[in-house]
């Protein structure tokens, strides 16, 4: 473990956790049989920064619930995430859009949870979260997320930056898709992953980096229980 965590050496020990980021995957063996994946996904507009840092090391700590789980981090900086879409406006001539490539991922069986990762702007989620959350709606005809767990991570730049709301907002979002949404779980059992970024850097805050391990153990064991009763 470096002694000092930045942003470089989180991404530089990268190899630790299995990545695909929605411009493609990277190549890997075949999924093994009856394991159950926990997709983080990072909602920052800034790539590869204190956000997506955050959600690998609740990644890398849903690992530690059992074999069979198995990860995938997914970062949405510099994709297109057109909300407008959720409310049946058509996208422009020429227009992108990256969400039908995530929407995939999410509905598969094997996906037992969720994990969105937000950083946190005047005390509530980006928006490129939102537009992405919005986009949620294509999930609605068949509740195709349903029983599936759910957690969320914010990183704010304060200790009362507005986390806790906006982590009641994505919960929100997720109770609208029927889905089992958990806090970090003992000891602390708060909202999810609640962290503050100084200067560019959360490995100072322990407090924070504790709730971002607890939650995705805690995704990943509900994911588990609900796998073996059949959910």
């Amino acid at each position: 473990m470096p002694a000092k965590w930045t942003r470089r050496s989180f991404f530089g020990t990268a190899s630790a956790v299995p990545i695909a980021f929605a411009q493609g995957q990277e190549a890997g063996s075949p999924a093994r049989a009856n394991t159950v994946k926990i997709i983080g996904i990072s909602c920052s507009p800034r790539k590869d920064r204190t956000t997506a840092a955050a959600l690998r090391v609740c990644l890398e700590a849903a690992k530690s619930a059992g074999v069979e789980i198995e990860v995938e981090l997914i970062d949405l900086g510099g994709l297109k995430m057109n909300g407008d879409l959720a409310a049946g406006i058509p996208l422009a001539a020429g227009e992108r859009d990256d969400f039908p490539l995530i929407e995939a991922k999410l509905r598969a069986p094997n996906v037992g949870g969720i994990i969105i990762a937000t950083p946190v702007y005047f005390s509530s989620m980006s928006s490129l979260c939102k537009a992405f959350l919005d986009r949620w709606m294509a999930f609605r005809g068949t509740f195709a997320l349903r029983n599936k767990v759910g957690g969320a991570v914010a990183v704010g730049a304060a200790r009362n930056g507005g986390q806790e709301l906006t982590l009641q907002t994505i919960h929100a979002a997720m109770f609208c898709q029927d889905m089992i949404i958990v806090s970090d779980g003992k000891p602390t059992a708060r909202l999810g992953g609640i962290l503050v970024s100084t200067k560019d850097d959360i490995s100072k805050d322990e407090t924070g980096l504790a709730t971002a391990r607890n939650l995705g153990r805690r995704v990943a064991e509900v994911a588990l229980l609900l796998r073996k009763a059949g959910a």
